[in-house]
């Protein structure tokens, strides 16, 4: 049997430090990314979800609300889940979630830039791919989109 993963709205400083440990680790630690570009700036103006296993946060991620196509569109970042806590499906959970939370504010189109080796993982979810590869913090990405209603499952 699996742990079951809650995700939730980050609502106070605790998860907010919570969802950063995570970010840091994932991001600095395991990938290098240089902590500059991890701390963008855009915190402030994004929504940004905890996951938790049994009360202990293991996943994260944020979205916020960008121009695109004439239009705004959510542009999902920063999916985070704990190296001990991967393959059992919490990634997708956490996707799944913010796609229907961004949706509820509003939002029927989506954009993201993947790690490229997640590309068929985001494209799961209805996103394509857009543009040529290119280098984020090191790590080459594709952009991706989605137009649309979130679908139930993915």
């Amino acid at each position: 049997m699996s742990a079951e993963l809650t995700i939730t709205p980050v609502e106070n400083e605790s998860e907010w430090t919570h969802a950063q440990a995570i970010r840091r680790r994932v991001f600095i630690d395991e990938q290098d990314c240089p902590p500059e570009e991890e701390w963008d700036g855009l915190d402030e103006t994004s929504r940004h979800v905890l996951g938790t296993v049994g009360g202990e946060p293991v996943a994260t991620a944020r979205w916020r609300a960008v121009p695109y196509d004439e239009a705004l569109a959510a542009k999902l970042e920063r999916f985070a889940v704990l190296p001990g806590y991967r393959g059992q499906g919490f990634g997708r959970q956490l996707v799944r979630y913010v796609l229907h939370d961004a949706h509820r504010a509003g939002f029927d189109r989506f954009v993201l830039h993947a790690q490229a080796h997640l590309e068929a993982f985001y494209a799961s979810f209805g996103f394509e791919r857009v543009d040529e590869p290119f280098v984020e913090a090191g790590i080459p990405h594709v952009k991706m989109v989605k137009h649309g209603v979130t679908p139930e499952a993915a």
